[in-house]
C-alpha cells in the first residue's frame, strides 16, 4: 500500500494532508523519515511514526453527517474559546474530519469520517460533487442577477466558477434560492452573493451530492444509512 494511502486510512487527513506530512518529513517507516509519496508499505511488518507516534489503519471507518448549528466552527479546538462542531460529537470512537466545511454563521449538513480517502473525493473539484445551499436574501433579486450569479461572478478581476441558481420563494422583503455549486471554494456561496451587493440572511447547506440533511435536527447527528454508504462507494 502507498505510503499517502495508508496516512489516509489512518484517519490523519485528506490527501492532500498527509501529501504534506510526508513531504514535511514528519513520517518515519521502521525508524527512518520517508519523504517519497510512492514508498510502499508492508501494513504487516513496517512501523509507521508520524509526529513520533504510531499510527495504524483504522480497523472500522465511520461515516456521519450533522446539521451544524450558526455560532459553530469545524476545527476540532479555537483560540478564541468558540464551540466546535466536535462539542456535538463527544461519544466519537474515533478522530473523525469534516468533509467541506462551514464557516461560522453557516449552517446544514456536514458528514464527518475517518475515511481520508472518501473525504479527498467528496472535496475535489475533479469529482464534481454538487453541494446545494437554501440562501434566504433581504429584498428581491432580478432575473439579471441570477444570470451573474451561474455565468460566474467576477471578483477582484477573477471569475469565480458558475452555479446553479433557482427562485424557490419571493416574499415581501425577503427572497428564498437554491443555488448549487461542485467546487466549493473558501466562503463561495457569501462572496458570490456579496459582489452582486445582496444581503443573506440565512445559508444553509442541504445537500452533498446524493446525501442529503432532510429532518435532522439542529445540532445532532446520525450514521450514513445502506443507501447513503452505496452512493459514495461509487464515487
Amino acid at each position: 500500500m502507498r505510503i499517502n494511502k495508508y496516512l489516509a486510512q489512518a484517519g490523519l487527513g485528506s490527501r492532500r494532508k498527509v501529501e504534506e506530512l510526508i513531504v514535511d518529513g514528519k513520517v518515519k517507516v521502521n525508524g527512518k523519515v520517508v519523504t517519497e509519496l510512492s514508498y510502499q508499505i508492508n501494513e504487516k511488518k513496517d512501523v509507521v511514526l508520524v509526529n513520533e507516534k504510531i499510527v495504524k489503519p483504522v480497523s472500522q471507518f465511520v461515516y456521519l453527517k450533522l446539521n451544524k448549528p450558526k455560532g459553530y466552527i469545524c476545527s476540532s479546538h479555537d483560540e478564541k474559546g468558540r464551540k466546535t462542531i466536535y462539542d456535538l460529537i463527544p461519544d466519537a470512537k474515533s478522530r473523525l474530519f469534516s468533509v467541506g466545511r462551514l464557516d461560522y454563521n453557516t449552517e446544514g449538513l456536514i458528514l464527518l469520517t475517518n475515511d481520508g480517502s472518501l473525504a479527498y473525493k467528496l472535496s475535489h473539484p475533479t469529482y464534481e460533487v454538487e453541494k446545494e445551499y437554501i440562501v434566504v436574501i433581504e429584498g428581491k433579486i432580478k432575473e439579471s442577477e441570477c444570470a451573474v450569479l451561474r455565468a460566474g461572478v467576477v471578483e477582484k478581476g477573477v471569475r469565480m466558477p458558475e452555479a446553479k441558481v433557482d427562485v424557490i420563494e419571493v416574499l415581501k422583503d425577503r427572497t428564498r434560492l437554491s443555488v448549487r455549486i461542485d467546487e466549493g471554494q473558501n466562503r463561495q456561496v457569501r462572496r458570490m452573493f456579496d459582489c452582486i451587493g445582496k444581503t443573506i440572511i440565512l445559508l444553509k447547506r442541504v445537500r452533498i451530492g446524493e446525501i442529503k440533511l432532510g429532518g435532522l435536527a439542529r445540532g445532532k447527528y446520525k450514521e450514513l444509512n445502506a443507501d447513503e454508504l452505496l452512493y459514495l462507494s461509487r464515487i
